[in-house]
């Protein structure tokens, strides 16, 4: 196949995945904003969830584009993601200023390789810039929460909600982006 007939089909698969990347963002947004910070067992459990999600959601894009050794930042973020929801289920017994600081050299690695993943995609598939921006706000906001870890407040779930609503809008406007530029090749 070739890649002119290919890219029109790689380009709706990454849009669906770019929605489907939102919409889990958005859930897990109200999650923590409503029972998360309500109750601090399941707070702790979405703290878990939201970077083994990303690890998930890494796989399973870096798979269906064409395998890790042809995304070699999706499979270093898929590595990474799922340690760093192992670092916290751990982090979340001794003390949640860590899980804050984890967080935050998480969000800093993770956006520098979106960041990449982006700039690759931009030559497929143009229309990466939301997601370019979004590797680049990602590693500033992981900059932030490490600062904060060291704040006498005690962080929680809803500290890191704010991070994964940028990410949702982010990759909604990926989403559109990507399906504007479609309409516009018809």
């Amino acid at each position: 196949m070739t890649d002119a007939v290919a890219a029109p089909e790689s380009a709706a698969r990454l849009q669906s995945y770019y929605f489907l990347r939102a919409g889990v963002a958005a859930l897990w947004v109200v999650a923590a904003v409503t029972i998360g910070v309500a109750d601090p067992v399941v707070g702790g459990v979405l703290l878990v969830l939201y970077p083994a999600w990303d690890a998930f959601a890494n796989a399973r894009d870096a798979r269906a584009s064409g395998g890790f050794r042809a995304s070699p930042s999706q499979a270093l973020n898929t590595v990474v993601s799922a340690a760093i929801a192992v670092a916290v289920a751990a982090a979340l017994w001794i003390d949640m200023h860590l899980v804050l600081a984890i967080f935050g050299g998480w969000a800093i690695l993770a956006g520098v390789l979106q960041l990449v993943t982006g700039v690759r995609r931009w030559r497929a598939y143009g229309a990466q810039w939301a997601m370019i921006l979004s590797g680049a706000q990602s590693a500033l906001a992981g900059g932030f929460f490490i600062q904060q870890s060291t704040a006498p407040a005690t962080p929680s779930v809803t500290t890191v909600a704010p991070y994964a609503a940028f990410g949702a809008f982010y990759f909604l406007v990926s989403a559109i982006a990507l399906w504007v530029k479609g309409r516009r090749r018809r």
